[in-house]
């Protein structure tokens, strides 16, 4: 099957090569074949949802997942790429997460990048935080040493104001004190009752 050419003092002579034992090499595989089989199970190939798709409910994945459709439902990944077209509105809980879209509800992850073009509406739960100039974002942040902890996620939910206070009553001005009655008072945002951050 397999031939070598051998030369033998100026004579050219083909020898016949004994075929590779095939049971040997699927038995014990190179160090180097069962490296790269390992790594690979482990990185796994990237799931990516296209622009055309819509998905509603929840995805979970142990690898990396690239969404450039719409999701509607909360996403668990080990890498989650949310591309300029794309639009999540549910919970983000992943390893790593990078957004170029749009986001409605919460992210929980140990690394968070928002790109320029990234719109977020929701609280973020972190590690590790870079926003670019341009992104636009509206919710509360806090850092965390284990953000993907059930306990961190809970303590985050309920330290989180649900509505905001309710607004308080403008307090006009009587005529007795010539006016001055609502300037001796407090601005709203001084109050310790009405602070977003608390």
């Amino acid at each position: 099957m397999f031939s070598k050419a051998k030369q033998k003092s100026g004579n050219e002579e083909r020898v016949k090569a004994a075929p590779p034992d095939i049971s040997a090499t699927a038995a014990a595989p190179s160090a180097a074949q069962s490296k790269r089989s390992s790594s690979m199970k482990a990185a796994g190939v990237p799931s990516i949802i296209s622009a055309d798709v819509v998905l509603r409910g929840n995805i979970n994945s142990a690898g990396e997942v690239q969404l450039d459709g719409v999701l509607e439902g909360d996403m668990k990944a080990s890498t989650l790429i949310v591309g300029e077209k794309a639009s999540v509105k549910g919970e983000i809980a992943c390893e790593s997460v990078v957004v170029r879209g749009r986001v409605e509800g919460g992210i929980r992850a140990k690394q968070v990048a928002l790109a320029a073009t990234a719109h977020i509406i929701g609280d973020i739960l972190h590690s590790s935080l870079s926003v670019e100039s341009g992104a636009h974002f509206e919710g509360n942040c806090r850092h965390s040493d284990d953000p993907l902890s059930e306990a961190a996620a809970s303590d985050f939910r309920k330290a989180r104001p649900l509505g905001g206070p309710a607004p308080r009553p403008v307090a006009s001005a009587s005529l007795d004190d010539g006016g001055r009655g609502a300037a001796n008072e407090a601005p709203s945002f001084l109050s310790q009752s009405r602070s977003p951050l608390r």
